[in-house]
C-alpha cells in the first residue's frame, strides 16, 4: 500500500508563508497524480491543487490560484505546496493524495476519484 505523510503545517500570521511537503512510501510518489486537499471543522474536503506524474500539468482551485505554487521534488519522493500570502480562510487541516488508476487525471478534482490519502498536517492562519 502506498502511504502518505504530510507535514509543514503550522501557525502563521495572515500575510505569511507556509511550504506543505508530501512524501511517500511503498512507491515514488512521482509516478503518482498527487494531489492537496483541506478541511475546515464542520466543512466538506475541497481541493486545493494537483500535478501530474510528470510534473507537467498543475490545476489550482480559485481560492489558492496565484498564491500557490505545487510542485515535485523527485530526489526526494515528495510533493510540494508552497502556500503564500496565506489568510485566515485556509487555516484547515491539509491533506495529500495521490491514485495510480490510469485517467485520474481527469478526475483530479474529485474526492472520491484517490485511494490513497495522508494523515493531514495542521494549517493555521491567525488575523
Amino acid at each position: 500500500q502506498v502511504q502518505l505523510v504530510e507535514s509543514g503545517g503550522g501557525l502563521v500570521q495572515a500575510g505569511g508563508s507556509l511550504r506543505l511537503s508530501c512524501a511517500a512510501s511503498g512507491r515514488t510518489v512521482s509516478s503518482l497524480p498527487t494531489s492537496w486537499f483541506r478541511q475546515a471543522p464542520g466543512k466538506e474536503r475541497e481541493f486545493v491543487a494537483a500535478i501530474s506524474s510528470s510534473g507537467g500539468s498543475t490545476d489550482y482551485a480559485d481560492s489558492v490560484k496565484g498564491r500557490s505554487t505545487i510542485s515535485r521534488d523527485n530526489a526526494k519522493n515528495t510533493v510540494l505546496l508552497q502556500m503564500n500570502s496565506l489568510k485566515p480562510e485556509d487555516t484547515a487541516v491539509y491533506y495529500c493524495a495521490a491514485d495510480r488508476t490510469i485517467g485520474i487525471w481527469s478526475r483530479r478534482r474529485r474526492l472520491n476519484a484517490y485511494e490513497y490519502w495522508g494523515q493531514g498536517t495542521q494549517v493555521t492562519v491567525s488575523s
